[in-house]
C-alpha cells in the first residue's frame, strides 16, 4: 500500500470531520485577514510623525474623519473572527487524537479489521497535526497586524479622550 492511499484512506471516516473543521478555520482566516486589512486602512492615519505644520492639519483632518463607532465596530468584528480562528486552530491536535481513540477503540469491537482500523488512528493523528502546524503557520503571519491594529485602535481612542479634556478644559477656562 503506497503511502497516499493510507493517507487518504479514513477520509470518509473520522478525517473528514478534521477538514470540515479545516475549511471553517480557513474561512475564518480569510475573515480576519479581510477585517484586519479593513481596520488597518482606516487606521493608517492615525500613526504619523508630522514634520511639517501640513503634514501635522492633513493628519489631523484625516483622523476627524474617522467615526469611532466605525472603528470600534472594525475591531470587533476582527477582534471575534480571530479569537474563534486561533481557538479553532488550538483543536487540530485535539481531532486528530480524537479519532486515534475512536479508531483504536473500533479495534475491541473488530479485530478482524486492525489494519484498517490501525490506519485510520494514523491518519486522524496526521491530519489534526498537519492542519495544526498549517494555521499555526498562518495565526503567526496575521497576529503582528492584529497586534499593530490594536495599538493604532488604542491611539486614536487616546487621541478622542486627550482631545475631548482640552476641549472641555478650555470650555471651563473660557466661562470664567
Amino acid at each position: 500500500m503506497n503511502i497516499f492511499s493510507v493517507i487518504f484512506m479514513n477520509f470518509l471516516g473520522f478525517d473528514i470531520f478534521i477538514f470540515l473543521a479545516a475549511v471553517f478555520n480557513g474561512f475564518l482566516f480569510y475573515m480576519v485577514k479581510l477585517t484586519s486589512d479593513r481596520l488597518k486602512a482606516k487606521m493608517s492615519h492615525t500613526v504619523y510623525v508630522p514634520h511639517f505644520e501640513a503634514s501635522r492639519r492633513e493628519a489631523d483632518e484625516q483622523v476627524s474623519e474617522l467615526r469611532e463607532e466605525e472603528v470600534l465596530t472594525l475591531r470587533s468584528a476582527s477582534d471575534r473572527a480571530y479569537s474563534l480562528f486561533v481557538n479553532i486552530t488550538g483543536i487540530f491536535p485535539l481531532l486528530g487524537i480524537l479519532g486515534t481513540v475512536v479508531s483504536l477503540l473500533g479495534l475491541v469491537s473488530d479485530m478482524e479489521n486492525v489494519t484498517g482500523n490501525f490506519y485510520a488512528a494514523l491518519t486522524s493523528t496526521f491530519w489534526g497535526l498537519i492542519f495544526a502546524i498549517v494555521f499555526k503557520f498562518l495565526d503567526g503571519l496575521i497576529a503582528p497586524q492584529i497586534e499593530q491594529n490594536e495599538k493604532s485602535v488604542k491611539l486614536y481612542l487616546d487621541s478622542i479622550t486627550n482631545s475631548t479634556s482640552e476641549a472641555a478644559a478650555e470650555d471651563g477656562g473660557n466661562e470664567e
